[in-house]
């Protein structure tokens, strides 16, 4: 259903799985802006706390990067301080090939597809899996965010490993306790919110610094 072509059923919204996890998800429209920008953004352009505050200058507070590669996304860690809802919240942001949470070839035309397991900053532990799906359509782009609140693992630098911290955390009657759908409301409201910037600010700010990159005088590749 991440992956399907048209629309699902549910595309904006909180609902509690079976397993207890909760789904978020928010679907995005982005004129004027192409998968390719996204991907940009996320592999090359974002860099700084000032860059980071752009994406949503009210509840992004702090940024950095662990293991980034210019130009990769896939193996770095984004260490962030922001608010979802009302709580500042210190996270780890660890982005992972997309075939490991969605279990299935994820390269198509027209589509970038950008995944991470996302845990505590100051604690070695996973709390959640999260996907952004980004297809090209005749007017721009349209963006897929889902995330899994309840996923639960131990971590050992990059690696997950087994632990009575995702024994217990994975637990149905665990994850009904500790997730609130008050907590994925604002997580989804926080989704909305600074995807709706993404899309006002990368069009131009793609287009600047391609013209850059590409101005009389500028080194060729």
């Amino acid at each position: 259903a991440v992956l399907s072509a048209g629309y699902n059923a549910f595309e904006t919204g909180v609902r509690r799985l079976p397993n207890g996890t909760m789904q978020v998800s928010a679907l995005t429209r982005m004129p004027g802006v192409k998968a390719e920008m996204v991907e940009w953004w996320f592999s090359d352009f974002l860099r700084t706390t000032e860059h980071y505050k752009w994406w949503h200058p009210q509840a992004h507070i702090w940024m950095d990067w662990e293991n980034k590669t210019p130009g990769q996304i896939v193996g770095a860690s984004h260490l962030v301080h922001e608010y979802i809802g009302p709580e500042l919240m210190e996270l780890r942001i660890q982005f992972v090939p997309p075939e490991e949470i969605l279990g299935s070839p994820t390269e198509a035309p027209g589509r970038s597809v950008v995944c991470a397991r996302a845990g505590l900053l100051e604690e070695p532990l996973n709390v959640s899996r999260m996907c952004h799906v980004i297809r090209d359509t005749p007017w721009g782009a349209e963006m897929r965010s889902i995330f899994w609140m309840g996923e639960v693992a131990k971590r050992d630098g990059d690696d997950e490993v087994a632990s009575i911290e995702g024994l217990v955390g994975n637990l149905a009657i665990a994850r009904m306790l500790l997730i609130s759908e008050q907590d994925a409301v604002y997580l989804m409201q926080h989704a909305i919110e600074e995807m709706g910037y993404l899309s006002d600010l990368l069009p131009a700010l793609y287009a600047a610094e391609h013209a850059e990159s590409t101005s009389p005088g500028a080194p060729s590749e």
